[in-house]
């Protein structure tokens, strides 16, 4: 993997953290919120509002419409994306939320193996030793109850394992590529899958291929608070994983659980007790360890 300065390292660790606080609070809204819409509308709705935003930005940035250059990678990279949304949401109604949110986080781990499988180089300690910190604290933190295992746990799994295929091939091929230009394809197809799983919708109740719901303001409002939250959360990801050493960026993902619990309290009064607050010590540690140091640098994990 290609050395990475420290101020990349810096702005990537940023853009990471925006990231997740986005993405944590559009699960918060909707919890809030009690959005019921079928998984493939909210796909339709949330990116057709996204969209022309981006454009808007992407063209601006770019100087004209020839900005907007798709690469076969990031059409790849989303379509990762995408069904690894998919298999974790699919995988919610059959295994506890806990347990299905404990295996999506081992994606750290995926990242340091392909990571490492590529470069044809075993992880340094320090990098093994910061996610295998950052995963004790995400079991400290939602307690997983292995009781609730079934074949459904695959799903996490898999949507672990995409996550992390996706963040490398961000890193190691879509690195020049606009990060707007890569939320944009990534909402393109989040549309084009949403269309395609309508066409077998109708099934009341059914959280993947419900019937189509009733638009109002008030859905068209938390949606578009929705779109916002999914814009900043992708184009935070693209840039984090562009600039960062993707090991380095995978620990810091880890901040999403530390959102979640500020959310949690804040709207729901759900306050964290002792094993919680460990769980965090070690999140914020794995992160520290994720950075290292030589001299002016900072080096990528794998080397």
């Amino acid at each position: 993997m290609v050395a990475t300065s420290s101020g990349e390292t810096i702005k990537a660790v940023f853009a990471i953290i925006v990231s997740v606080f986005a993405l944590s609070l559009g699960d918060a809204v909707i919890k809030a919120t009690s959005l019921s819409l079928p998984l493939w509308q909210m796909y339709i709705l949330r990116s057709a509002l996204t969209l022309p935003p981006l454009l808007l930005i992407a063209i601006k940035r770019g100087r004209g419409a020839h900005a907007l250059r798709v690469s076969g990678w990031s059409v790849l990279r989303s379509f990762l994306l995408v069904v690894m949304w998919l298999s974790y949401y699919v995988s919610l109604p059959l295994v506890p939320l806990s347990l299905a949110a404990a295996v999506y986080y081992t994606s750290p781990i995926f990242i340091l193996m392909i990571t490492a499988i590529l470069a044809h180089r075993l992880p340094s300690v320090r990098a093994c030793l910061a996610i295998a910190c950052g995963f004790l604290g995400v079991v400290l933190v939602i307690r997983p109850d292995a009781t609730g295992f079934d074949f459904a746990t695959l799903l996490p799994v898999l949507s672990a394992f995409l996550y992390a295929c996706a963040m490398v091939l961000t890193s190691a091929k879509c690195r020049d590529d606009d990060p707007f230009v890569l939320a944009i394809v990534l909402n393109v197809t989040f549309i084009v899958f949403g269309a395609g799983l309508g066409l077998f919708s109708g099934e009341e109740g059914a959280f993947l291929l419900g019937p189509w719901q009733t638009i109002d303001l008030s859905l068209i409002t938390t949606v578009a608070v929705l779109a916002a939250l999914i814009l900043i959360g992708s184009v935070g990801a693209a840039i984090a994983y562009q600039r960062g050493a993707p090991a380095t960026v995978a620990a810091f993902d880890y901040s999403y659980l530390l959102f979640s619990t500020v959310w949690g309290v804040a709207w729901f009064g759900e306050w964290p007790g002792l094993f919680t607050y460990l769980g965090f010590v070690l999140i914020i540690g794995a992160g520290f360890l994720a950075i290292t140091r030589q001299k002016a640098n900072v080096a990528a994990l794998v080397k």
